[in-house]
């Protein structure tokens, strides 16, 4: 692993998960020409894509693995190679910076700023049928001049052979001949590289292209015209097309080729990609990045929701972290799985879709109430497993939340004996119910009544328990400690949760939000909403979720108080999260993890990764308060 990886995943705090043996997830079924599932694989992985996860700078056709990749070599003294790219803030002491730019998910455009060692660049590609065009354009100044390499090869042992001649370099392919040929002055560099290259001055515009001879004037023309494109598509969208194209971007840029598993996802992002091995896909980011995804890239959003649904485990949940060898066998996430399905299946109506996964999200769903029901409630634990290193703590159970440093579980107490917190959390049984409901409605659609009956009889018994956790005096539900049997004195955006599963009356949901999320010693800010009260001890910490603002949070109360009459609490809140979003990724090409609910950067900590996909729900929020997207409430 890069060094750098190494030291960066160090400085996570909370990244140490409790697995260990290997996984071995499977594609969600075998290919057949006549299975969708198949049929959604094979659409991804085609075509030229930037596949390659360690690299933001390699260009791969698929699905035979050709790749043209950019690197540089440094003249003067070492480290000598530009290799493995990736989007990071300053604050990693990554040696490169790289702005992303606008992205299309078929890789028909894309662009970035790259900087290394004195180096600047615009590196964009584009599409012209099955051809494909990389444009380097230097910046007008540069500090320093280095070797631009443009190298070639097969990715992931896939066969194929290539050759070096007079007219380029020729690849070839049981079914394919590619033609690889470059515009620029090239310089005679012999490098200890495997397979043919191309090499130039890095302060020299460079165009590289497949197929048929181009000039430069050409394949100028073939980029301005694809990203004419990609900003007409966005212009649908009117005031928010920077919006969808920032949150496209993010999608797109994280997509890659899981070769483990032979499917092209999105994943939270390369980083923890590359640290991990290979890929990692958490439980609640998958779902959320599928749903951004579904806003137009329907074989994406399935793709993702396959592959988090079909890892689920033995004991029968979806887990908290899926990666190349490893799998969270102790605990589970946030169960947010059938509200996503149902919001895409509303978008697409296509059955198979919901049958491919209502087995497993039933399952699922059946799992909270057998082995998380404590005293009634609803409570995060972590199960014992033989191999689990961290299986059955107080650590492990938090991770299962989701929110693994929260002051909500300073005081809580965990019970190694129910494996669980003792703590009924308000937050875990708003989800869960509204996962019940949901899941209920896609059981109705599927013609499935005695177990649409069964999700409607569970939410309604956990409602009533969650209705006990509802504080007549301060206006909002509350968490309980099971020890004490007295509320917490804690505050978070999960306290608005049960109006995402509309168990609230209007009365109610209007007292939480006039009283609370739009109280500025609490929730209500220039920025919003941070994962704690304004108002708390541990608010100041601003690190992780001692304060700072997560997009899962804002999407799951704006989508609560999408049940009630609230329109100008949901018109702040996607206001609100499109000055968010907009703020850095305009200034920097960086969509936060998490960001300072103060300022609204992400760039001041380092545990706030800069390019993590589930931000892109900041810009689904207003998409979908503008009627842009069409889904439906759950309302009281």
């Amino acid at each position: 692993m890069n060094i750098r990886l190494l030291n960066f995943i160090l400085l996570m705090v909370f990244t140490l998960f409790s697995c260990n043996e290997p996984n071995t997830e499977k594609p969600a079924e075998s290919a057949t020409a006549s299975n969708p599932v198949s049929h959604i694989k094979t659409s991804i992985l085609s075509g030229w894509n930037n596949w390659n996860n360690p690299s933001v700078l390699s260009y791969v056709h698929m699905p035979d693995g050709l790749n043209l990749q950019f690197k540089m070599r440094k003249k003067g003294k070492g480290p000598y190679w530009l290799d493995e790219t990736y989007v990071a803030s300053p604050k990693y002491n990554f040696k490169e910076k790289i702005k992303p730019k606008e992205h299309a998910y078929d890789g028909s455009y894309s662009a970035l700023h790259l900087e290394w060692e004195g180096t600047k660049a615009n590196i964009e590609s584009a599409t012209d049928g099955e051809d494909f065009v990389l444009l380097y354009t230097p910046d007008s100044t540069q500090e320093n001049v280095h070797i631009l390499v443009l190298e070639t090869g097969f990715l992931w042992n896939k066969p194929g052979s290539l050759m070096l001649d007079s007219e380029g370099i020729k690849a070839e392919t049981a079914n394919s001949k590619y033609l690889i040929q470059a515009i620029g002055q090239q310089t005679s560099m012999p490098l200890p590289i495997s397979t043919p290259y191309f090499t130039f001055d890095s302060d020299r515009q460079v165009a590289i292209f497949t197929g048929k001879k181009r000039t430069l004037q050409e394949v100028q023309e073939i980029v301005k015209n694809q990203k004419n494109n990609l900003k007409s598509n966005a212009q649908k969208y009117g005031d928010l097309a920077p919006v969808y194209e920032g949150i496209q971007s993010l999608v797109a840029w994280n997509q890659f080729y899981d070769a483990f598993n032979d499917r092209g996802i999105s994943s939270v992002s390369r980083i923890w990609n590359e640290a991990w091995g290979g890929y990692i896909i958490f439980d609640w980011d998958t779902y959320f990045i599928a749903l951004v995804a579904a806003i137009e890239n329907k074989a994406l959003a399935y793709n993702n929701v396959f592959a988090i649904t079909k890892s689920i485990t033995d004991g029968g949940f979806i887990p908290n972290v899926a990666a190349t060898y490893k799998k969270s066998n102790d605990r589970s996430q946030p169960p947010v799985g059938a509200m996503t399905v149902k919001m895409i299946y509303d978008q697409y109506q296509e059955k198979w879709f919901l049958e491919e996964v209502y087995d497993e999200l039933l399952t699922w769903n059946r799992w909270w109430a057998k082995n998380r029901d404590n005293q009634g409630y609803l409570s995060w634990g972590s199960h014992p497993h033989p191999e689990g290193m961290e299986a059955n703590t107080l650590q492990a159970a938090k991770w299962e939340s989701g929110l693994d440093n929260s002051p909500m579980f300073d005081e809580a107490v965990f019970n190694e004996e129910t494996h669980m917190l003792e703590l009924a959390s308000v937050g875990l049984m708003g989800m869960y119910i509204a996962d019940c409901k949901y899941l209920a409605a896609i059981s109705r659609e599927l013609g499935k009544g005695n177990e649409e009956r069964e999700l409607l009889e569970r939410a309604e018994k956990y409602a009533k328990k969650l209705n006990e956790l509802w504080d007549e005096n301060l206006g909002i539900y509350r968490d309980k400690d099971l020890v004490t049997g007295k509320f917490t004195n804690h505050l978070s955006p999960t306290h608005f949760y049960p109006l995402l599963a509309a168990v609230p009356n209007q009365q109610q949901a209007e007292r939480m939000v006039n009283e609370h999320l739009m109280n500025p010693k609490e929730f209500y800010g220039d920025y919003m909403i941070p994962s704690i009260s304004r108002n708390d001890s541990a608010y100041p910490d601003n690190s992780y979720w001692r304060g700072r603002i997560w997009a899962p949070m804002n999407y799951l109360v704006y989508m609560g108080l999408r049940n009630y009459d609230l329109p100008e609490a949901r018109k702040t809140m996607a206001e609100k999260s499109t000055k968010l979003l907009m703020q850095e990724w305009m200034e920097e090409g960086h969509i936060h993890e998490n960001y300072n609910a103060e300022n609204g950067e992400g760039d001041d900590m380092r545990n706030s990764d800069p390019f993590y996909a589930w931000g892109g729900l900041l810009g689904y929020i207003p998409l979908v308060e503008k009627g842009f997207i069409e889904i439906e409430t759950l309302k009281k």
